[in-house]
């Protein structure tokens, strides 16, 4: 058996469509009022996010020019089948641009028409920064709109920071460079695109958020990230970015999340935590790679492995994002459309090692979330010998055993029995562990080889 081997309460719908109805999208998430590590999307229950992302899932990116198209609709499915729920749309700034000694690559469409008079360096007409590129915006519409329809949540990313800052070839083919556009915009400095000492430049990004927010705002699956990766000087401009879009939707009739990531080099997470943000995605200080910190609740995080490695991860690290009241992404190289295997660059290559582990364990953890009231559970790490334990003490616990087949779990305030249930961490096929009376230390012993998950429930009268 695989994840649905997971029990859900009993109903008279059938599985299928009670699951359907439980996880209908029910308006635009907001930090839950009871327990901030999460969201909610009706004011009650928690919405736990977990998904795989993938670079080129909102503008086509590749090899040749134009760049193979993205086939959505089958990266849909993907999500579906793993049993996700969260993705990141991502944005790439540069229409050409190339790392190191690779190939050039190509990336379509992008934000602005290309009108001329006169040619960028690409050899393309101009861009006219004051002109939208509808085609872009009825994209990303479309494709928040079929994740909607899907369950799916969907982070849309203004601004991309790394490839301005680390591709070798890449900086002079962005369309704020000065050769590039017909507007008289450029810089003194690049940095000064994700800062705020150029009024005209940011004149035109608030200009392109506004228009972000006219396509969606309407739709109840988006959340908004300011810019992936940009280094610590942008730290004032997110700032007042997270600000901006807060303020124009404050105004309209919907409000979503805004979202501040990991910025490289030179960030600090002081500066995600300190901000104005709903939601975070750490760096690897502080054990977010290999030890999570409980979250304390100042923040939703997002721990997503494009920030702790880049490329990595494994299962262990899933469920000790998850027990410690966090939520794990996973930034994918490849992902399986229909009859081919393609990555963000249109080009064939093997999964990253262990990916299909972790794409597993991340729809595992969603279904265990989904059997308990994560709105009253806190991270609590020494309620457990391993140290990685959601419960709402005296009710129920959730318990990661990430080495050796016994643990110690703390139910000396508790009172009355509990059921026990074995998860593999994995493949979400569960074996029971009977009746566990409260009042003491108890010790279990997980009937799996190697890692697994404990859930302690009380036992129903």
């Amino acid at each position: 058996m695989g994840i649905g081997a997971i029990p859900f309460v009993a109903s008279s719908l059938p599985h299928e469509a009670k699951e359907e109805q439980e996880r209908k999208i029910r308006g635009p998430l907001c930090v839950h009022p009871q327990n901030p590590r999460y969201f909610t999307d009706d004011g009650k229950r928690v919405v736990y996010l977990t998904g795989s992302h993938t670079w080129s899932n909102l503008q086509d990116m590749g090899p040749s020019d134009p760049p193979p198209a993205f086939d959505f609709d089958a990266y849909l499915d993907f999500l579906v089948q793993h049993n996700h729920n969260f993705i990141r749309l991502w944005r790439w700034e540069a229409p050409r641009y190339r790392y190191g000694q690779g190939a050039v690559s190509f990336c379509e469409p992008h934000p602005w028409l290309r009108t001329g008079p006169g040619l960028a360096r690409d050899g393309k007409p101009k861009f006219d920064l004051t002109k939208f590129n509808e085609a872009y915006f009825k994209r990303m519409r479309q494709r928040v709109e079929a994740a909607l329809k899907r369950g799916i949540f969907v982070s849309i990313m203004l601004f991309e920071g790394h490839c301005l800052q680390f591709a070798d070839e890449g900086r002079e083919f962005h369309p704020f460079h000065p050769d590039n556009n017909i507007n008289g915009i450029g810089w003194k400095d690049w940095r000064d695109y994700y800062t705020l000492a150029n009024p005209k430049v940011l004149e035109l990004q608030e200009a392109y958020v506004r228009k972000v927010i006219d396509t969606v705002n309407d739709l109840d699956n988006v959340l908004y990230e300011i810019c992936n990766e940009a280094g610590g000087y942008s730290t004032e401009w997110q700032y007042h970015m997270i600000r901006f879009v807060k303020a124009y939707e404050a105004k309209k009739r919907k409000q979503h999340p805004v979202g501040m990531t990991f910025q490289y080099q030179g960030g600090t997470n002081a500066n995600l935590f300190n901000s104005p943000a709903d939601w975070v995605s750490p760096n690897p200080e502080g054990g977010y790679r290999d030890d999570p910190p409980p979250n304390d609740g100042r923040k939703v995080v997002l721990n997503d492995t494009d920030h702790l490695w880049g490329e990595g991860g494994n299962p262990q690290w899933v469920w000790k994002t998850f027990t410690r009241g966090h939520h794990p992404l996973f930034m994918d190289r490849i992902v399986a459309l229909t009859s081919k295997v393609v990555t963000w660059a249109g080009r064939k290559a093997e999964d990253i090692p262990g990916a299909e582990e972790i794409r597993k364990a991340m729809g595992v953890t969603r279904k265990v979330a989904e059997r308990v009231d994560l709105a009253t559970m806190l991270p609590l790490p020494d309620i457990a010998s391993t140290r990685y334990c959601l419960a709402e003490p005296g009710k129920q616990y959730i318990v990661y055993v990430p080495s050796g087949s016994e643990v110690t779990v703390n139910l000396t305030d508790a009172k009355g029995k509990f059921r026990a249930e074995w998860v593999h961490p994995i493949e979400g096929t569960t074996k029971s562990g009977g009746a566990v009376e409260g009042g003491a230390l108890r010790t279990l012993k997980s009937p799996f080889e190697g890692d697994a998950v404990l859930l302690l429930l009380i036992a129903r009268s």
